[in-house]
């Protein structure tokens, strides 16, 4: 019973996260593990037009972050289009302690984990189209990323 419950636990957890592929020079270890986009678990993830998508992902801090900003866009024939609402915005009031829910009001600690919980506005104005969607939090004063993804993704009706 014991192994039955073990492997049930193993199932829901690999089951749970969504496959999803480092951004160039990217480094971070077991990023699909930690990423969840909707119910989506293997690309291409659906976006439905008029919905609202649940996302969330762990990032371990580095020394240089201060605040954070999202950079989200769909790459469309090789041109990057920003998520209009997302693109840009902080990320103060959407990050959490490790738990998931303390609010953390963007005071973050060298090699501590946050975790970071939003929710995709697909709206009815994007096109119905094959994309990859680009998500990264990077530091407003040194530009860098603490955590950048990519997902091949669908906007569909």
């Amino acid at each position: 019973m014991r192994y039955f419950a073990l492997v049930c636990a193993v199932l829901a957890a690999t089951v749970s996260a969504t496959q999803v592929s480092q951004c160039e020079n990217g480094k971070i270890e077991n990023l699909s593990k930690n990423v969840q986009i909707g119910n989506c678990n293997k690309p291409p993830c659906r976006l439905r037009k008029n919905t609202k998508i649940p996302l969330s992902f762990k990032f371990q801090a580095g020394p240089e972050i201060k605040s954070l900003t999202q950079q989200v866009n769909a790459n469309i024939v090789g041109i990057p289009f920003p998520f209009v609402g997302v693109d840009g915005t902080s990320v103060c009031d959407k990050i959490y302690e490790e738990d998931g829910t303390t609010k953390n009001n963007c005071q973050f600690e060298k090699g501590k984990t946050y975790v970071y919980k939003n929710e995709i506005d697909v709206l009815q104005i994007y096109p119905r189209i094959k994309t990859v969607v680009h998500w990264a939090l990077a530091d407003t004063s040194s530009g860098k990323n603490a955590i950048c993804f990519e997902v091949p993704a669908r906007i569909t009706n």
